[in-house]
This record gives C-alpha cells, structure tokens and sequence, in this order.
C-alpha cells in the first residue's frame, strides 16, 4: 500500500461543486413530479417545496457544519465515527451506500424508460447499457471531465426551464392573471395536512445535496468551500422547484389531472405545444444524464473512503488508479449494479433508497448536537440555536420523512442494516474493537498523505 495514492485531486472550486450538488438533484425533476405535488398539496405545489427547501435547510447546516469540521470525502460515514463512535460510522455510511448504491440504478432505469417512449426502435435495455457506460467512462476519466460535461448539461436543462416560466406566465397572465398566480400557494382547497404531506413527498427532489459533502477531498480549500457549496446546492435547488412548479401550478390551478405522472408533459404542451413538450422532454432527459454521472461520482467517492479506512475490503474499494487518480473499480461496480435494473420495475429501484439517505439525514443532526457538547465540555460554547435548537429540529423532520416511506422501504432498509451489522460484528470482533480507520494528513494540506508503514493504519474510536 505505501506506493498506492491515497488522496484524490483537489482543484474543484466553489462553482464546479455548486453545478454538481445541482445536477446530482436534477432540477428538471420539478416537472417530472408536479402531478403527484399538485395532486397531494390540492393545487399548491409551491407551497409544499418552500416548506420542503425549509426542512431540508436544517440538515444542510448541519452538513456544513460537520464538513467544515471533518473535511473528508467520506461524508456521514466519518462525522458519525468522530463525533458519535467508530461504530456508529461504520453503520451511517452502510445505510447511506443503500441510498447510494442503487440511486444511480434508478436514475439510469428512468433515463432507458423515457428514451424508450420518445425513440422505441430502440429497446429500453439497450438505452440502460448506453447510459450506464457513457456515465462510467466519464466517471473513470475524471472529475474534471464530469465537470464540464455537466456544466452543459445543466446550461440546457437552465435554459429550457426558463423558456418553460416564460411560457406558463404568458399562459397564466392571459388565463386568470393575479388571482390565479395567489391561489398557487393557496386555495380552498388546500389544508395544512395536504401541504405537509406534499412536502414530505417534495422532500425527495433535494436528495443528493448531501452528495457534495463526497467531494471533500477534491475541492480547493475544502473546509470553506465545502460547506458554502452545500447551502448554495440547497437554496438553489429549492428557488429553481418554488418558482418552476408556482409557475406550472399558475397555468393549471388545482390538483386535478387525467394521469398525475404525466402531469408535467401536459401543462408543457398546454403552455407551448406539442413541439415544444417533446424538445422539453429531450433536453430534461440531458439533464437526468448529468445527475446520473453526479450520482456515480458521489457514491464511488464514498465505497473509496470506506474502502480506505477497511471498513470495506482495502484491496477492492480503497484504490486510486494511479494516473487518473479515480476509485475505477467502484466506478464499475457501480455501473455493474445498475444493470441489475434491466431485471427491475421502477418501483422496485426506487424502493431501494431513501430509508438511507434519511437515516444519514438524521445522524448528521445528532453529530452536531455531540460536536457541541464536546465542546462546551472543553470550555468552547456555541449558540444554542445554531448547534442544539436547529440540529434538533432537522433530526425531527428527518425522522418524519422516514415514517412517510413505504412499508417495502423500510423492511429492506432495515434488512440491509442487519447485513451491515452483521460484517461490522466480523471486522470489529464480535463488536469488542472499534471500526477500522486509515490515518491520514487532513485534506487542507497540500502534499499527498500516504501512510509510512502498515503501522499508519490502526483502529481508533
């Protein structure tokens, strides 16, 4: 291991990780989704993602918080195993590799079954390998490659939004004007339990915030940027849904549609024609390509650091390709898994996460809530508010959003923590030792850390 790279390359700035944390969310999801927020909210889809960006602000402060602390790429899986116990870590980031894992599987299985419907000479499994290898290929290089090619990505999916607000205000502006912009956010119809379970289900466009936190370690001056990056990911990606889907909501009041998945591709083709839903269509599915290489690159990031530390097996995870500087074998496993999605309906993938991303949601919180009483401990005093009050408050709602899941979603969340506590009893010893950990330089120094002598890698709590 002593000539194995053990870093990745960190020359991302603020904008590159901002762009990513975006194109992770996939912001054209707005309208891929406004039927089932219309239909729950009863016509105040705006309303519901302004209570959703809310709730999901309260986890992004603590996320900045812990990744100002612990600028690592491992995410939750290291705030938990130094604020909380190396246990504990092991277990958030096993819960979070169950969100991780299988959204690229997801993600990719949406993108075959859209291509199919628009090009249908082309069967859907072939349009998932298409996916599945361009995204690899892309993620093996790099980056920087991943950078670029998302940052156009996300310029077309941009643009085409904003042709979509024009189009609705003009359509809203000559179909009821005023009164019907206000009834947007709330109508008779609407109550404060609609609302919130509508946010509940809003909640799930903002998952992949989180995922700049992974790339702690490939990012200039990580402990500022890292943490500016996550609530900028946050309050863009909730001004982009509150503004696009009042829009929407302006040019179809209520909750009301022939097919609430389709809902989307109707108000498009009311407000601009056929042409136009179809062109929308086209480029929105760019765009889902550019989450689908974000998501790949987040989760290989995460299986490295993991990997590196032995949490799991070093030989396999914990490797960097030694020019590209990229963890290429879990870029593939990753790729290897989403074809599994050839064999799986869309609501058996999507049932796969979530119970995940939200168990890390919550651990997040409680990092916060251990780091300041470490500290007060130490003399050190933070603001009530800021490290106890909010941190509480995000835990709670994260903790709700579990509880809105499905029962298939929580059986096998819960199925999966039991295999990882199952491999965390073999590399601990039956629980007697803490979790593995690499010991390396902190990712704000420069040099390359790699560790002297098998000495460099001992258990620590």
């Amino acid at each position: 291991m002593t000539d194995q790279p053990t870093r990745m390359r960190g020359d991302l700035g603020l904008l590159s990780v901002v762009a990513f944390g975006v194109a992770y969310m996939a912001p054209a999801v707005v309208t891929s989704i406004f039927g089932v927020i219309a239909a729950t909210s009863k016509g105040a889809a705006p309303t519901a993602y302004l209570i959703a960006t809310g709730a999901m602000l309260l986890t992004g402060l603590s996320y900045a918080k812990m990744a100002k602390v612990h600028p690592s790429s491992g995410s939750v899986y290291t705030y938990a195993r130094k604020e909380l116990d190396s246990r504990i870590g092991f277990l958030a980031g096993w819960a979070l590799l169950l969100d991780y894992l299988f959204l690229p599987m997801v993600a990719w299985l949406l993108q075959a079954i859209y291509l199919h419907a628009q090009f249908p000479a082309v069967p859907e499994w072939a349009w998932l390998v298409i996916n599945v290898a361009l995204s690899t290929l892309i993620n093996i290089i790099g980056l920087k490659t991943a950078d670029r090619i998302n940052r156009v990505l996300l310029i077309g999916v941009t643009g085409i939004l904003l042709v979509l607000a024009a189009l609705c205000v003009h359509y809203g502006s000559g179909h009821g004007g005023a009164p019907a912009a206000s009834h947007a956010f709330w109508n008779h119809a609407t109550s404060v339990s609609a609302v919130t379970a509508a946010a509940a289900v809003a909640a799930y466009a903002f998952l992949g915030f989180d995922a700049v936190s992974t790339l702690s370690e490939e990012v200039r001056d990580p402990q500022r940027t890292i943490p500016r990056s996550i609530i900028l990911t946050v309050l863009t990606g909730g001004a982009i849904f509150i503004a696009i889907s009042f829009l929407m909501q302006w040019a179809h009041p209520g909750g009301a549609f022939p097919d609430e998945n389709s809902a989307g591709y109707l108000v498009s083709t009311t407000v601009g024609g056929r042409t136009f839903a179809d062109v929308a269509n086209i480029i929105s599915m760019l765009g889902g390509f550019a989450s689908c290489v974000a998501i790949q690159a987040s989760t290989s990031r995460l299986m490295f650091v993991m990997g590196r530390d032995g949490a799991l097996p070093r030989q396999v995870f914990g490797r960097l390709h030694r020019k590209l500087l990229t963890p290429v074998a879990n870029v593939v496993i990753i790729g290897l898994v989403g074809l599994l999605a050839m064999n799986l309906s869309l609501a058996d993938a999507t049932s796969f996460i979530n119970f995940g991303a939200f168990l890390g949601f919550t651990l997040v919180n409680l990092c916060v809530v251990a780091y300041a009483v470490r500290q007060w401990r130490s003399g050190t005093r933070h603001s009530r508010l800021r490290y106890f009050l909010l941190p509480v408050a995000g835990a709670a709602v994260d903790v709700y959003l579990i509880t809105q899941l499905g029962s298939t979603a929580v059986e096998l969340g819960l199925g999966w923590l039991a295999i990882g506590i199952g491999w965390l009893a073999v590399i601990t010893k039956g629980f007697r030792r803490p979790a593995p950990e690499l010991q390396l330089q902190s990712a704000g120094e420069d040099a390359p850390a790699r560790p002297a002598s098998a000495a460099a890698v001992r258990p620590t709590s």
